[in-house]
């Protein structure tokens, strides 16, 4: 059972320190958590105000960062709250994630004067998202970039009661390959955004390498058009390869081709590959020497 904020001694702080810190460092630690309880005394914001002042730096020792963090959360109940919050997004930082972004851009229109920013309305961009599907999801879809080869009769279908988590967009077809290899005006999605990072493998001393997205279509294409000249749509076919710029390029030409992609860990004894193969009925596979 963790000590409470109001427990932790200047001592226990000291001691956590190891030969890390001094008594003055371990003093200047216990005076600006005590400060930050003293101005409110909700452990989330008490933890926010311990990150965003820097109180605990990289370089101390792990236990200290434990007992302050654990002190702070000593009261907070997990079943009602979740996990404790050890992260806290700037504002800045906030607006330009995915869901910032969001929030940013449709916010105003679908909340009105209640939106204010994506750390202070998360909560009520969360209700509507629940509340009104068919809008909240329209705005993902787009987002993301998926296109339809066949639209869907609505986001959610709640007409079945035997279903009592509902239908999501029923009647939809799509190849998520093709979804996401297109270009959109996502702004890191465009044909010179990039799309794949690797290393060589046992080559550190060499940069990284990168692929674009309108390299890797091109590629994939190629492996598409290769499988689709030679098997039929929903043929399994497998991959047995480590994960490399290669496999993710055969994935995706794979699934572009509308077949299904048997993945075996390359790792697997020739028996196990075997038994893969025969249950899921591949009628070919990727592999290498």
């Amino acid at each position: 059972m963790a000590k409470r904020l109001g427990e932790v001694a200047l001592e226990d702080l000291y001691k956590a320190g190891g030969s890390t810190i001094s008594i003055e460092e371990a003093t200047h630690i216990y005076q600006a958590i005590a400060a930050s309880k003293a101005s409110d005394p909700d452990p989330r914001r008490v933890w926010k105000e311990v990150v965003s002042r820097r109180v605990l730096k990289p370089w101390h020792p792990h236990h200290l960062h434990q007992l302050v963090y654990y002190s702070v959360y000593a009261i907070w109940d997990v079943s009602i709250n979740g996990p404790p919050l050890y992260w806290f997004p700037s504002l800045d930082e906030s607006k330009i994630t995915n869901l910032g972004r969001i929030m940013e851009i449709h916010g105003p229109k679908l909340l009105g004067t209640s939106y204010k920013d994506p750390i202070e309305s998360f909560s009520l961009f969360l209700k509507f998202s629940v509340q009104h599907p068919e809008t909240y999801w329209s705005i993902v879809l787009e987002e993301l970039s998926v296109v339809f080869q066949k639209s869907p009769s609505c986001i959610l279908d709640n007409s079945n009661k035997l279903k009592p988590s509902g239908a999501w967009l029923p009647g939809a077809v799509l190849n998520i390959a093709e979804c996401c290899l297109l270009p959109s005006t996502h702004p890191t999605k465009e044909d010179n955004s990039c799309a794949l990072v690797w290393r060589e493998e046992v080559r550190d001393d060499l940069d990284v390498n990168r692929m674009t997205l309108k390299e890797l279509r091109e590629q994939v294409t190629v492996v598409a058009n290769a499988v689709d000249a030679t098997f039929s749509k929903g043929d399994a076919i497998a991959i047995d390869m480590p994960m490399t710029v290669s496999a993710v390029v055969i994935y995706l030409g794979i699934i572009l081709a509308g077949c299904v992609a048997v993945s075996i860990a390359d790792s697997f004894a020739a028996k196990e590959i075997a038994t893969r193969l025969r249950v899921s009925n591949a009628k070919a596979i990727f592999t290498q020497c």
